[in-house]
């Protein structure tokens, strides 16, 4: 052979090899690739979508970086932590299939990324319960938008209605109460076991404003967890008639219990149901007659009726709103900053800790009335956007 030819020869197989590299590259995937493509397959037949997201996400090699990452390992948590609202809303339709320990994996990934205020998604989530709903004007019955004679109906019991007389109307905050608003830093205090432990008192009496749900306990060493500070604490009708007898014989426990509260307003649903009226004008009169410091308000029963059908469109359709969520949505309205403790409707910690249903007692809440997957679901996705905070563990004290 001359040597040209050979030379051709040469040339001819570099040219081979390097074709074959070519198509081998665009045909077959790295190894650790093939790994997550036969993972996912086989996570599909056992683990729910939700958390088959956020699995995969965690455990995906980083890619290249951009001008926008300053490295690899950047890229990584922040893409995981900007899914995360794609898998709340996988979870939105398959609630009743999802067990306790899912949600839990779930939080655990939302613990791990970091929370930040988003002003313009906490604006946006503000006007839209502006619109449908207003607390300002409309989360208290009072005598400015409830005048004498007005035919009110009732906001469960609907075809019931009840006039306001003249006794009723003066029971009426002439304005609604909360005229400083908005107030900068407030904190919805639930009575979750979570708070056992949480040495979250501290933050919590920082606050501009505490909302408490139900007459909780907040004196003695429990105070280090919950706080004391309160200024606005609701009360279910129920609890005057079971834990204090309709205020017949335990009357003088009762003012004893709410001096606690020191100059907070009492905030009660009179008018939801029939049933309610006597027990929540009881309340009133009892705290007039010995001068005590705090102040009854009644829930609108109109607010509470478009509140339901605001929260019914994002999927939480059980028979009647927990307290807690319509708190928290009434203090978006009225905070620029708002955190939540104490929420936790799970039997468990995420490192499997047993947790009682309240930090004083294990009561369950009657079945059939709330159903608090659904609704800690769209807290959950409040959390996520940045509209609101969640506090899911023990509070920082350093």
């Amino acid at each position: 052979m001359r040597p040209g030819g050979a030379l051709l020869a040469l040339l001819a197989s570099l040219l081979l090899l390097l074709l074959l590299r070519l198509l081998w590259c665009s045909t077959d995937a790295p190894a650790s690739s093939r790994f997550l493509v036969e993972e996912s397959r086989e996570a599909t037949h056992s683990t729910p979508a939700a958390l088959r997201t956020l699995r995969s996400r965690a455990t995906q090699p980083p890619h290249t970086t951009s001008s926008t990452y300053l490295n690899a390992k950047s890229l990584q948590p922040t893409e995981r932590c900007q899914n995360l609202q794609d898998d709340l809303k996988a979870l939105s339709n398959k609630t009743r299939k999802y067990s306790e320990d899912d949600y839990l994996q779930i939080i655990t990934n939302i613990q791990s990324c970091p929370w930040k205020r988003q002003a313009e998604a906490y604006e946006n989530f503000r006007a839209k319960l502006a619109s449908c709903c207003d607390a300002v004007q409309n989360f208290i019955v009072s005598q400015n938008n409830t005048p004498v004679g007005t035919n009110m109906s009732y906001e469960v019991e609907s075809k019931s209605e009840i006039q306001i007389r003249e006794s009723i109307f003066d029971m009426l905050p002439v304005f609604q109460p909360f005229i400083g608003y908005p107030y900068n830093q407030c904190a919805v205090v639930g009575n979750g076991g979570i708070l056992n432990q949480s040495l979250c008192g501290a933050e919590i009496d920082k606050s501009d404003f505490v909302f408490r749900c139900n007459l909780p306990p907040t004196t003695g060493n429990i105070s280090n967890d919950v706080g004391s500070k309160t200024n606005l604490v609701t009360l279910n009708p129920s609890i005057i008639r079971l834990r204090y007898g309709n205020l017949k014989e335990k009357k003088a426990v009762f003012l004893e219990d709410i001096a606690t509260y020191g100059d907070a307003f009492v905030l009660l649903p009179a008018f939801s149901f029939r049933a309610n009226t006597a027990a929540s004008f009881k309340v009133y009169y009892a705290l007039k007659e010995s001068n005590s410091r705090q102040k009854v308000l009644f829930f609108h029963p109109k607010y509470l009726k478009h509140l339901a059908v605001f929260w019914r469109t994002k999927g939480v359709t059980e028979y009647r709103l927990s307290s807690g969520l319509m708190i928290a949505s009434v203090a978006v309205e009225l905070c620029e900053n708002v955190k939540l403790y104490g929420f936790w409707p799970f039997s468990k910690t995420g490192e499997n800790t047993p947790v009682s249903h309240h930090y004083y007692d294990n009561k369950l809440p009657k079945r059939g009335f709330h159903e608090m997957p659904k609704e800690y679901r769209q807290i959950l996705q409040l959390h996520v956007k940045g509209i609101l905070q969640l506090q899911f563990s023990k509070c920082d004290t350093s």
